[in-house]
């Protein structure tokens, strides 16, 4: 009897009460956090802050390589090999596509994550590096000066947490948006 009254206590701690306080707590420190990260246009959802969307257009920044091509229920990668055939494939494949966009550049100067997927696919975010290897790609599409898109990048260029850990970033969807407006204005 002793046992199922434990199971019972156990079962009430952790599956009712622990989630409940949980959640109520998040909702209470981190609302916008725990409802996703939305990012609206008005009325309507585009995205989230956390979550990677793929822009395939040459006017638009673009994120990381996604194994699990925009779809934000799966995630995780290939877990290819540095060996395996089809990751090498596709990895030079990155490498001529950007060296197209880019005459003259080296591989060597090819910002690592713009040919790598991350380990969950789900990567929001890229390096400045990265970022900037892609201004004269966007100046060329949409006209807008280098000058200008280097400012939107420092403009929403994130700092590493805490100012310890990880690298400087930017957000590809919040860089995105940002450039959108830009175009409207520019128009």
């Amino acid at each position: 009897m002793k046992m199922v009254r434990l199971c019972l206590l156990f079962i009430l701690l952790c599956g009712l009460i622990y989630p409940l306080v949980t959640t109520a707590a998040a909702q209470l420190i981190f609302p916008k956090q725990a409802k996703g990260s939305l990012v609206y246009d008005e009325d309507n959802i585009i995205g989230s802050e956390l979550i990677a969307q793929q822009f395939t257009s040459k006017q638009y920044f673009h994120g990381r390589i996604s194994s699990i091509q925009n779809d934000g229920a799966a995630s995780g990668s290939t877990n290819y090999a540095p060996s395996n055939k089809d990751l090498l494939k596709r990895v030079k494949e990155s490498i001529e596509t950007l060296k197209g966009e880019n005459p003259g550049i080296k591989t060597s100067d090819i910002p690592l994550d713009l040919i790598t997927n991350s380990g969950s696919g789900l990567d929001p975010e890229i390096s400045i590096k990265a970022a900037e290897f892609q201004i004269s790609r966007v100046t060329k599409e949409t006209g807008i000066s280098e000058e200008k898109l280097h400012l939107l990048i420092n403009q929403y260029k994130e700092k590493r947490s805490l100012g310890l850990f990880g690298e400087p970033r930017i957000n590809v969807l919040t860089l995105n948006l940002a450039l959108m407006d830009l175009l409207e204005h520019e128009e």
